[in-house]
């Protein structure tokens, strides 16, 4: 089985928030950047063990410019055969999507594996997109999945309770926390991943559907204000003339 990860590189979840003087991108000066947590714990991970039982090829798949090749290495690392750059720099998750569909379609993936979304845009649009463009099936938020010949079992957390649907393959999934359980590349992951192949290709041309007219910072939050549990006409007060409804 061909099993394709699409990965992504964002800022560390302790990187501060911050964008450039023009206010249209963000400002990764000084930035110490990560593979997309949900990408690499999940989705990678469930794909490197369906390989590990049934036999087959785990891709990991990036859009972005050569200093993703570190994240890249680590996909490798952890457990994919090999990995793919497409040399764009991201500008949509429209632009993203068709770069990575453009990519599967000459290669036959059985199943295309996302994270559930990016934990700097959160998002949660390239998958649908993918699905859309390769007109495949498309299973959100999964938690667990299994397969049975050539029939999946996908089971995703719904509002009171699990949902359990079953899809032919090849479908599209965007892995949630149970789909699997994080790995630390070792050492002999480490060293395989430095001959392991890493294709380079050149993105489609896409005509860019969004453009970004400025990124701003929510306001401060206020400080808190304490009022004696004894002055009820304080409180309501405030909850008529200060409180905001978020």
């Amino acid at each position: 089985m061909k099993f394709l990860v699409c990965i992504s590189q964002t800022p560390d979840t302790t990187a501060r928030v911050a964008f450039t003087p023009d206010g249209k991108a963000y400002d990764g000066t000084g930035v110490t950047f990560i593979m997309n947590p949900y990408d690499e714990w999940y989705a990678l991970v469930r794909a490197c063990e369906l390989r590990e039982a049934l036999g087959g090829t785990v891709v990991a798949l990036n859009v972005g410019p050569a200093a993703n090749e570190t994240t890249i290495r680590k996909a490798l690392a952890i457990g994919a055969d090999e990995a793919v750059r497409i040399d764009a720099e991201p500008t949509s998750s429209a632009f993203t999507a068709r770069q990575i569909a453009e990519y599967a379609r000459s290669e036959n993936f059985d199943l295309i594996f996302l994270g559930k979304e990016t934990i700097d845009y959160n998002g949660a649009e390239v998958g649908a997109m993918v699905a859309e463009y390769l007109d495949l099936p498309y299973i959100a938020f999964a938690s667990k999945l299994d397969l049975e010949g050539n029939r999946a079992v996908v089971e995703r957390d719904i509002e009171g309770g699990v949902e359990v649907v079953e899809v032919d393959l090849p479908f599209v999934v965007s892995a949630a926390k149970g789909m699997a359980e994080q790995r630390i590349p070792n050492m002999r992951g480490i060293m395989m991943a430095r001959t392991k192949p890493l294709k380079v290709v050149p993105p489609v041309p896409v005509e860019e559907p969004v453009q970004v007219v400025k990124f701003t910072l929510p306001p401060p939050k206020a400080g808190v204000k304490l009022v004696n549990p004894e002055d009820m006409d304080e409180l309501v007060r405030l909850l008529h003339e200060e409180a905001k409804v978020i």
